[in-house]
């Protein structure tokens, strides 16, 4: 690390002084997170030819989809901790590795039996992203910016959203089902060869200056530099980490929240094709559009909070009036049906204003980890919190859309199963909000004793 600093002629950008160079990680972050759901969004687009292909049906198809589920959340057991034991670089470049194979491995199915396990594989290896993804933001941001670069990385959810119709397809149309999984399963190595050229930990990192090093490690206003250090303490296990309230309130928020955008990602497509009769690339243009909404509302969502710490309000209270306002903005998505019977693009709008507000929440919500937890145990509560969002979306999915969609399929009303979905979704979010902030009013953040077990703020 650079341990020059130099002081800053008045009116000079103190930004420039301070260096951007932790917005270069966060950019890696960014498309990594674009390639994660890239990889997990193909197989809503090509379920109308893998419904040709294997003769399936909603039952069938909400199988495959609750094994992925189930592997994510088996795989969030322990992959926060793996995470937080060989450090950031190496647990994400082991993570995005696994992912890219298993997404390719896709194409190499001949059975939905076959399909189940790919998608398990993909499941528990894609559990990284994320604790890999919090941990870094954590690492390389001051706490004032998380909210922001939590939402700027976690936009790559949509952006690879909105790839994927516009170009998987394609690729089905004109070269076959199989090559969709092979060429955007490969984009992962590209990425992970510039992931292991340039990430390093703030304090390895070569071309950070002592400015930003030390703005990153102290919350203080912009060109206050201070004597930054780094955390050598033992990591932090779970079973500690589950004697706090902080924990259960980010776990109760991921279990509720979850299982909506799961609905949006591999149901959306479905919903196109089965109200709409749209089909093949038809489709690519209003699914784009949801997910471009999504992405600004995902660096809305970062933006949102940091407003209000402008204007003098605490971190955590930003962060939880932020989180009530974006609730309120997903509940239009219950009259996504009767706008829809009016113009299809009504819907389309609706639910698109819903997913954003979902990302909003999404840059909150990741960011009360690392708001509340020390950086050595953010890995490792996202894991958890994660897992449960995998649960939640098991549940949904068995309880609800397995059972009801198969129902009204098989009388001709699918209408009435999105209907009832389009009504979970409006009320989760509100749902969430009460419970997280009845559990942790103050979201006041926890220090760890020597032995990392006895809670010091509840």
């Amino acid at each position: 690390m650079n341990p020059t600093l130099r002081s800053s002629p008045p009116g000079a950008d103190t930004s420039a002084v301070i260096g951007r160079y932790r917005w270069t990680i966060c950019s890696l972050v960014f498309f990594a997170t674009t390639i994660n759901y890239l990889d997990r969004a193909v197989i809503s687009l090509l379920k109308p030819y893998l419904e040709t292909a294997f003769h399936w049906n909603a039952g069938d198809y909400a199988n495959i989809e609750i094994a992925f589920k189930l592997a994510y959340a088996v795989g969030m057991i322990g992959v926060g901790r793996i995470i937080d034991k060989l450090g950031t670089k190496l647990g994400y470049a082991l993570s995005t590795a696994l992912w890219s194979v298993a997404a390719m491995g896709h194409a190499l199915v001949s059975s939905t039996l076959g399909f189940g396990v790919a998608r398990g594989f993909l499941g528990i290896t894609e559990a990284g992203n994320f604790p890999a993804a919090i941990k870094t933001t954590a690492e390389w941001f001051p706490q004032r910016e998380r909210a922001l670069a939590t939402g700027i990385f976690n936009s790559g959810s949509n952006v690879g959203a909105i790839v994927a119709p516009l170009t998987v397809p394609w690729i089905a149309e004109h070269i076959g089902w199989q090559w969709a999984f092979l060429i955007t399963g490969a984009l992962g190595f590209v990425w992970l060869v510039l992931w292991m050229l340039i990430y390093e930990t703030p304090a390895e990192s070569k071309r950070l200056s002592k400015a930003e090093f030390d703005y990153i490690n102290a919350d203080i206003p912009v060109g206050l530099p201070t004597e930054g250090v780094t955390e050598e303490k033992p990591k932090v296990g779970w079973l500690p980490l589950l004697g706090f309230r902080q924990t259960w309130a980010f776990v109760i928020g991921k279990f509720i929240t979850d299982p909506i955008w799961w609905f949006y990602l591999f149901w959306l497509p479905d919903f196109l094709s089965k109200q709409y009769h749209l089909k093949g690339t038809a489709i690519a243009l209003p699914v784009a559009a949801v997910y471009v909404l999504s992405s600004i509302g995902s660096v809305g969502g970062g933006y949102l909070p940091l407003g209000f710490i402008k204007r003098g309000m605490p971190a955590f209270q930003a962060r939880k009036t932020a989180m009530l306002v974006i609730a309120f903005c997903v509940f239009p998505i219950v009259f996504a049906q009767w706008l829809g019977g009016m113009n299809m693009w009504l819907a389309v709008l609706v639910i698109g204003i819903a997913a954003a507000a979902h990302q909003a929440w999404s840059a909150n919500i990741f960011t009360t980890v690392s708001d509340m937890f020390p950086k050595r145990a953010v890995a490792s509560v996202t894991g958890i919190g994660g897992m449960a969002g995998g649960l939640g979306g098991i549940a949904l999915t068995a309880l609800v859309q397995k059972r009801m969609f198969v129902h009204f399929e098989s009388i001709g009303q699918l209408d009435k199963a999105y209907y009832i979905m389009f009504f979970i979704c409006g009320a989760a979010y509100l749902l969430a909000w009460v419970l997280m902030f009845t559990l942790v009013p103050r979201m006041e953040p926890i220090k760890l004793d020597e032995d990392d077990i006895l809670p010091t703020a509840s």
